[in-house]
């Protein structure tokens, strides 16, 4: 583990749907104890449908927007400045409850379910699921997904399933924006 590092040049940032994810810190840097990422979440974008970690806790801070997650029977949003803790073995769910771009920082304990991220954004590529590999990704990373919550969470929160992709570039970056005048 080095001194100091600002990011993690050797991962290349994924895109989920509306969910992206920024590696800062994996557990090559922390000896295994905890990886750091950055979330952008597209407005109104359901980042990912319930789940439930076996082996992982998640503890989210909120830097920009607003962050709607259930937890269990619970459902919140927090702000900038409001951390979210996700512990494992609890079912939870994550998304952009506003209207404008939404940034996590994400503190995943132990390390290790950031190499999750890499390969699930091939397996959505795809233009068909692919079933089996999705049971083997989950599988291999003790993850428990309900995918049949995503319509339940769209219509209840008011969620976009598919946002456009320019949605995660930040405000500046987007088409229409003042710098595009």
């Amino acid at each position: 583990m080095t001194a100091a590092t600002a990011s993690n040049p050797q991962r290349e940032p994924v895109r989920l749907g509306g969910l992206g994810v920024n590696f800062l810190l994996d557990g090559d840097d922390t000896d295994g104890r905890f990886s750091l990422v950055e979330h952008p979440i597209a407005p109104r974008a359901l980042a990912a449908p319930v789940h439930t970690h076996l082996d992982e806790d998640e503890y989210s801070y909120v830097l920009d927007g607003l962050v709607g997650v259930e937890i269990g029977d619970e459902t919140i949003v927090a702000g900038p400045g409001q951390l979210v803790r996700k512990p494992r073995g609890v079912p939870h769910a994550f998304w952009n409850a506003g209207d404008e771009p939404a940034r996590v920082l994400e503190i995943i304990s132990p390390a290790g379910f950031e190499k999750f991220f890499p390969e699930a954004a091939v397996l959505m590529e795809s233009p068909e699921p692919d079933e089996a590999a999705w049971g083997e990704l989950l599988a291999r990373f003790r993850l428990d997904m309900d995918f049949s919550t995503v319509e339940r969470l769209a219509i209840a929160h008011q969620l976009v399933v598919d946002p456009v992709d320019d949605q995660l570039a930040s405000p500046a970056d987007r088409p229409g924006s003042a710098d595009d005048v």
